[in-house]
């Protein structure tokens, strides 16, 4: 099969990266265990079309994560070129996983897993939503690739806004934290989780965060 087509030289680059490595990471052991939840996705995502990305100045920047009882920064990010998604619009809880890049092996392991349990997140009511600095063009041919249901938004422009908003920001690399927000109905965070880059932290402690909140 043809590789997908992407837009812009990083997507070419996370692309080439995940020809060479895919297979190479070893949180394949830890997806097997949610290989046989395949539940669609029955929530619905409020799309906007043809909105702007939040601006860097209506957000502060704080120096570390969010911590459980913070009150979640609105946002609304292109889920593709032409729709976006606004925060405040979802209804229920919502887990916000934040990852450096499309392509890369540990997150496509982390976010296949993700959708792997995505049956069990929605019994809860609770809607899965991915946020990198991805263009919205990377992430549809990243979605097509890895057949995942819940929307993946891009903090492209201002580049990494809303991970700065969240204190998930790398400054040296331009990329996000490998982070995970709870939040509860009235999106302010219960939990939050920042793992190291190389290393995928799983779906169970956003789980369990998410049944608390039954």
């Amino acid at each position: 099969m043809a590789a997908p087509l992407v837009a812009g030289w990083d997507c070419l680059v996370h692309f080439a990266r995940t020809l060479r490595l895919r297979g190479e990471c070893a949180c394949g052991r830890v997806f097997s265990v949610w290989g046989d939840v395949d539940e669609p996705c029955t929530l619905r995502t409020p799309v906007r079309r043809m909105g702007m990305s939040t601006s860097e100045d209506s957000m502060s920047s704080p120096t570390r994560a969010l911590q459980s009882g913070e009150v979640a920064p609105d946002f609304e990010l292109h889920a593709t070129p032409d729709q976006t998604v606004r925060l405040s619009e979802i209804q229920g809880p919502v887990v916000l996983i934040f990852y450096p890049a499309d392509w890369s092996p540990v997150c496509g392991d982390e976010l296949s897993m993700f959708e792997a349990a995505v049956g069990l997140f929605a019994e809860h009511g609770a809607q899965l939503i991915g946020i990198s600095v991805d263009s919205s063009w990377c992430h549809l041919a990243y979605k097509d690739d890895r057949k995942l249901s819940f929307p993946l938004l891009a903090d492209f422009h201002p580049k990494g806004a809303v991970a700065k908003s969240y204190g998930v920001f790398r400054d040296d690399d331009d990329t996000t934290e490998r982070a995970i927000f709870v939040l509860d109905a009235q999106h302010t965070v219960t939990w939050s989780y920042v793992s190291p880059v190389g290393i995928s932290p799983g779906v169970n402690g956003a789980l369990r965060a998410v049944e608390a909140l039954s």
